[in-house]
């Protein structure tokens, strides 16, 4: 799946609990390394979900910090790299539509 596809669910869902599409790029930004350029040139290369984490230039050492359960799967249980860095941002936008400061967030 392109990471074009997933980008605007991210948003919708953080928009309609109030947040905004800077918070969500921020989010993604400090996961990955990718400067708002880069990230913008990913989107509109309809790059898929796992080439956009592969060609990350730098996951945030802090993303073991990312723990708990998403769509029913505890994050710390999921073997496959890939989906474990899937499932971090999957978490990440989930506590930004929970409403949890952006310093809580970004483990700050």
């Amino acid at each position: 799946m392109s990471f074009a596809k997933v980008y605007p669910l991210y948003v919708a869902k953080a928009e309609k609990k109030g947040r905004t599409k800077a918070e969500v790029d921020e989010i993604i930004r400090w996961l990955t390394g990718y400067s708002q350029k880069e990230l913008k040139a990913q989107i509109e290369k309809q790059t898929d979900v796992e080439t956009f984490i592969d060609e990350a230039p730098q996951l945030n050492p802090l993303r073991s910090q990312i723990t708990g359960v998403v769509c029913g799967v505890r994050i710390e249980d999921v073997k496959e790299p890939t989906m474990r860095e899937i499932r971090y941002l999957d978490k990440l936008i989930d506590e930004l539509a929970k409403g949890k400061a952006m310093e809580n967030i970004l483990r700050t």
